[in-house]
């Protein structure tokens, strides 16, 4: 595996393997890398002659400074990780690398950004198109693959990709879950043993919701979700939708869309949780 910090080295890495006719698989990462992660760059693996991550914490997508600060960062164990994946190329750039000078980019996404997460945190969005795109422009992959546990940013990404035109696939992947049902995330790390415990909440609300939309309306749904969470004081809801699966726009009727996923977010502790299941 080789192991670039510079954006001039990687590129060289990238042309080299282009030249000799071979497909680029990406995974952007974070870092704190764990089993949902590592899906994606198996599939990257399976698709593509070259699989490349990068592990950059993204400070533009982060409107909580404190928030950036308590990121999990472990950058021995996620290279021991790349390494047993049979990653061929990782990009670990700092932050002066990769924004020397200050950014002032701003795109629009249109009702896109305005639900869910965007009015939550502001300037994320903004702050993900930016390192994708440049991103983009240094792995220059053939697809890039991302998980479906951040719905939104995979929209916003899919939406990127075509107001800018850039050449490459982007592939969802399914959520990946612990065995008792939460979904795998790195914040997940920050859960206490006991917080921990009570997490799977979250997914068991969501699967009896899907099982109880059968005789319910989508308002019902919303106000049953919401009520479960009041029974719980440990979780502080931000917000339960159900959202056609293209725009993610609220729907009234299960008519509204040929697709409806519902979406959650919310607080256990101080550690922010969101987990989402296809209803349609």
């Amino acid at each position: 595996m080789k192991i670039f910090n510079k954006i001039t080295d990687t590129k060289r890495f990238v042309r080299d393997a282009k030249d000799k006719g071979l497909s680029v698989g990406f995974v952007p990462t974070m870092g704190a890398l764990h089993k949902g992660h590592l899906s994606l760059m198996e599939k990257a693996k399976a698709e593509n002659d070259i699989l490349a991550v990068s592990v950059f914490v993204n400070p533009l997508q982060f409107n909580n400074p404190e928030d950036l600060e308590k990121y999990p960062r472990d950058f021995e164990k996620d290279r021991k990780l790349l390494e047993e994946t049979g990653c061929d190329l990782l990009f670990y750039p700092d932050a002066e690398e990769m924004y020397p000078e200050p950014v002032s980019t701003q795109y629009d996404f249109g009702d896109l950004e305005k639900v869910m997460e965007g009015p939550m945190r502001p300037g994320h969005f903004n702050g993900v198109a930016i390192v994708v795109k440049k991103l983009f422009e240094i792995i220059e992959p053939d697809r890039a693959y991302f998980g479906e546990k951040d719905f939104q940013q995979l929209a916003i990404i899919q939406k990127l990709v075509k107001m800018e035109n850039l050449p490459v696939t982007i592939v969802p992947c399914p959520i990946v879950r612990e065995g008792d049902g939460l979904a795998m995330s790195s914040r997940n790390e920050r859960l206490t043993a006991g917080q921990r415990q009570m997490a799977p909440f979250i997914h068991q609300t969501l699967k009896e919701a899907v099982k109880k939309s059968r005789f319910m309306t989508p308002d019902e749904i919303r106000f049953f979700v919401k009520n479960r969470f009041k029974d719980q004081p440990e979780f502080k809801l931000e917000y339960f939708e159900l959202s056609d699966d293209k725009e993610l726009q609220p729907v009234s009727t299960w008519n509204d869309a040929s697709g409806i996923i519902g979406f959650v977010a919310c607080w256990l502790g101080n550690v922010r949780l969101i987990d989402n299941m296809r209803f349609i």
